[in-house]
């Protein structure tokens, strides 16, 4: 492993984006597989300033090692205000129309102490207990949404699986109603789209979020039920100083991060498995001895988020002052982008890399990230991802992909990764469910 604190003299800043030798950065072929670019930065410049797709520049940190420092790194700060943005690149660094929205005050977007305290009230939703109490529902769900394709025989696991499953989860926990739930998966449609058309548009899905939020948080106050949004308003209403526009806040980011993720999530691990025959095979074989299963589940799940997780970049941080992280020096100001994906395949971390390996233990990745803003929903994620890809491959065991791999579109974009489709075949009869099948 690095040396962590990394405290050698800095080497002048690199900050051309033509380094010899270097990739070409956020192309299509790279969009496929970025890893290959990944390990060169790594290994030639592990913290690298180079212009985005949207015309910002930044700073890209790929090293295990310096990952971890800048994620934990109180220097670099969560609120856009540390960053003079050009002209030319206004409000690219966030969400499209969080800023016009008034949705600017969530957990990505501040430091402490407001940090702090917003977590603080947020976090009751994600205790253990609350996760747990939650597993019947997700497996509820999660049976509901295989029960309507399984007769087919085949279908496109992104859109008919993957996606719906966060979207109605997170909806219950935070008390939408059942009869609202398809109209937020229409705007988290549109969200992951990234669509400019009549029906995409992040800013226009979450203007249309924004409105809704206000209108339930109004209902809530007058009707409150043991849900996130309530219990927002109830630590509101008893002195905790949580403003409208941080409580819709705080709902829309809940909603906009957790289902994303866990979309990616299971996307990505299903493919994952699909493509390492191998590694499926022992854990289907281990599911069917109850235990064992579960246990192979719960690090495989952790191992599908460091091989090929659903976060490849972690959210923009601004340098507060100057500071120095693996050898360069950052100007105050400065954007800094930690690419997960690189950090969590970085050889000097992690034995074979490359390799999926679902009994892997020493695996500290850095999926959902590290220090004080650490993936609140992480353990709801985990819970769903063990649930749907158990689920899947219990109910499904001949699961195949349907499409040639050269025919997969990863979805573009900076911050998350997963794929546009994921259409797969199975035998009809195998999507039985396992209560119902004889012993």
């Amino acid at each position: 492993m690095h040396d962590e604190s990394r405290t050698g003299p800095p080497s002048a800043p690199v900050r051309s984006p033509e380094l010899s030798g270097c990739p070409e950065l956020f192309s299509w072929e790279f969009a496929a597989d970025p890893y290959p670019a990944y390990s060169w930065l790594r290994e030639h410049a592990p913290v690298f300033w180079t212009r985005l797709p949207s015309g910002v520049e930044a700073w890209l940190v790929t090293r295990y090692a310096d990952a971890r420092v800048a994620l934990a790194d109180g220097r670099l700060s969560k609120n856009p205000a540390h960053h003079d943005e050009p002209a030319d690149a206004r409000g690219r660094t966030g969400i499209p129309g969080e800023r016009k929205a008034e949705l600017m005050t969530h957990l990505l977007n501040i430091d402490p102490p407001d940090h702090t305290r917003l977590r603080r009230l947020v976090s009751k939703a994600f205790t253990p207990r609350r996760v747990a109490e939650f597993a019947p529902r997700v497996q509820e769900l999660t049976d509901g949404l295989i029960d309507a394709f399984a007769v087919r025989g085949e279908a496109d696991l992104i859109h008919e699986f993957a996606f719906p499953l966060p979207i109605y989860a997170v909806c219950d926990l935070l008390g939408v109603p059942r009869e609202d739930q398809d109209d937020f998966r229409d705007w988290a449609g549109m969200m992951i789209r990234h669509g400019k058309g009549p029906r995409g548009g992040v800013a226009r899905s979450v203007k249309k979020m924004r409105g809704y939020l206000a209108e339930l948080i109004h209902r809530k106050r007058e009707d409150p039920g043991d849900d996130l949004i309530s219990g927002l308003i109830r630590a509101s209403d008893h002195g905790e100083h949580l403003t409208e526009n941080e409580a819709a806040a705080m709902a829309f980011i809940l909603l906009f991060a957790g289902f994303e993720t866990t979309v990616n999530l299971i996307g990505n691990g299903v493919f994952a498995l699909l493509t390492h025959p191998e590694q499926r095979g022992l854990l289907q074989s281990a599911l069917v001895s109850g235990d064992a299963g579960e246990a192979l589940l719960e690090t495989g799940v952790e191992e599908l988020l460091r091989f090929d997780g659903p976060v490849e970049m972690a959210t923009w941080r601004f340098a507060r002052e100057p500071l120095v992280l693996g050898g360069q020096r950052i100007a105050a100001g400065d954007p800094v982008l930690v690419v997960l994906a690189a950090a969590d395949r970085d050889p000097e971390r992690f034995e074979g890399p490359e390799l999926l390996d679902l009994a892997r233990v020493d695996n500290q990745h850095l999926g959902y990230g590290h220090g004080i803003h650490y993936c609140l929903g992480a353990p709801l994620a985990r819970l769903e991802g063990r649930v749907a890809l158990g689920t899947l491959l219990r109910r499904l065991p001949d699961l195949r992909l349907a499409v040639d791999l050269s025919d997969l579109r990863w979805r573009g974009g900076l911050i998350m990764r997963g794929l546009r489709t994921l259409p797969v075949e199975f035998t009809p009869s195998a999507g039985q469910r396992v209560s119902d099948v004889p012993s």
